[in-house]
């Protein structure tokens, strides 16, 4: 198989940075030349707080930029984080490196065709319409504290592309949840979560299945995801589903953080 050439490597990096920045958007995005600088009061997840370099290219007055882009993070109280994707370039990454930066959060960004999911059999499932109930469920799913309730709310609610709010409950308590993105061709799949005391039962497999039928069915072609490196379980379920890996990530942050 012939290696894929490196611009088009970049391209398809491109379509999935900018399908999750549509798809789980920070409160405020700054630009910096090509560096996008996405803070969130709100809620303190790292990819809705962190700078995203879009161009390997882009790396000039690196001091100035970062000590600029620091100022934005201490503002809002964040931590001055990188993420680095392909698109960040080995440049920034040297300089970093020089700097003494950490690195953490190792992802993998996975897709597969819908064409080959395994969902024919799946019943379907209606998404929830209630985002407060939708709320109430992955937050005790995911173990999350309530404060973190109107955060959640607010980036749910400001999602531009159709997202389906899913959650497999039984009585009154929610099993497992997840949101799932349809952006024209693409279906991205976010906040896939299980609670800790009905994992390994298969009801994570069952609400990803029905969530990309919903999908399918609305013309999704495509579904995507990203995953932690580390999570073994999560990523046994991805590949047994047929999910492929497309590119890595990780973050960075300065020594001091």
């Amino acid at each position: 198989m012939n290696p894929q050439h490196p611009a088009t490597v970049l391209a398809k990096v491109r379509r999935y940075e900018a399908a999750g920045f549509r798809a789980w958007p920070a409160a405020a995005a700054h630009y910096d030349g090509t560096w996008v600088v996405r803070l969130t009061a709100g809620h303190p997840a790292k990819r809705l707080n962190s700078i995203n370099p879009l161009d390997p290219n882009d790396v000039h007055q690196l001091p100035e930029r970062i000590a600029r882009a620091g100022r934005r993070f201490e503002a809002y109280g964040r931590p001055l984080t990188f993420r680095i994707s392909p698109l960040a370039g080995a440049a920034l990454s040297r300089h970093l490196d020089a700097e003494g930066w950490s690195r953490f959060g190792d992802s993998l960004v996975m897709r597969m065709s819908l064409a080959k999911a395994p969902v024919d059999d799946v019943l379907d499932q209606i998404p929830l319409k209630d985002i407060s109930r939708f709320v109430s469920a992955t937050l005790k799913v995911h173990g999350a504290d309530a404060s973190l309730r109107p955060g959640l709310s607010e980036i749910i609610g400001a999602i531009q592309p159709e997202a389906g709010l899913f959650a497999l409950e039984r009585g009154d308590e929610a099993m497992a949840t997840l949101i799932c993105v349809h952006d024209g061709d693409l279906a991205g799949l976010f906040e896939i979560a299980t609670d800790k005391t009905v994992r390994r039962k298969g009801y994570g497999r069952q609400l990803v299945l029905s969530a990309l039928k919903w999908a399918r069915l609305r013309g999704a072609r495509e579904a995507w995801l990203q995953v932690e490196a580390d999570n073994a379980p999560a990523l046994a379920l991805y590949h047994g589903l047929g999910f492929e890996e497309v590119y890595r990530y990780h973050y960075r942050q300065p020594a001091s953080a």
